[in-house]
């Protein structure tokens, strides 16, 4: 008789998870600590900047407040990663009523290197979106993006590469 053991990691990170179900504040943090990249970059993908980092915090009170109707440990990446990108629309719904405001802080000019490779990744797909900002501006390792999001490794592999391919292509146009 085989048996298959669970990796440790993932077996950690389903306590964790769980003990945060239960109320652990403390391991609530830590799922905080573990995914905050990943959720600030689903938001640099979707929001200006300057809102991103607000919004990280939208959505970790939102997820505190219905952490306890998550069914399985299992399913935290892919249901935190949906109210990310929920949050994201609502913000867009939201900014209709809002005068719009250029996306670039003061004193910054809109031919500054980084924003207009910003721009340039805003307008990939998003899958090649995401998995680029999670590498380049978050710096997470494809194992870390893996691991995060549940994608397989060949699947960030495929993201990274293709996505970098279409950023260079986009880039050498401008």
């Amino acid at each position: 008789m085989q048996v298959m053991l669970m990796p440790a990691a993932a077996s950690d990170e389903d306590t964790t998870i769980r003990a945060a179900i239960e109320g652990d504040r403390r391991a609530f943090g830590e799922l905080y600590m573990r995914y905050a990249r990943m959720v600030h970059a689903i938001m640099l993908a979707r929001v200006p900047p300057a809102d991103a980092e607000d919004l990280v915090q939208d959505v970790f009170m939102s997820a505190m407040r219905q952490l306890c109707g998550l069914r399985t440990a299992a399913a935290f990446r892919g249901w935190l990663g949906a109210i990310a990108r929920n949050r994201a629309m609502d913000y867009h719904r939201e900014s209709r009523e809002r005068v719009p405001l250029e996306d670039v802080p003061p004193g910054k000019q809109t031919g500054d290197d980084a924003f207009l490779i910003m721009a340039a990744i805003r307008a990939l797909p998003e899958a090649y979106r995401e998995t680029l900002i999670m590498r380049l501006v978050e710096g997470m390792t494809g194992p870390e993006i893996s691991e995060r999001t549940g994608l397989t490794p060949e699947s960030v592999r495929v993201n990274l590469c293709r996505g970098m391919k279409m950023l260079r292509e986009r880039l050498e146009k401008k």
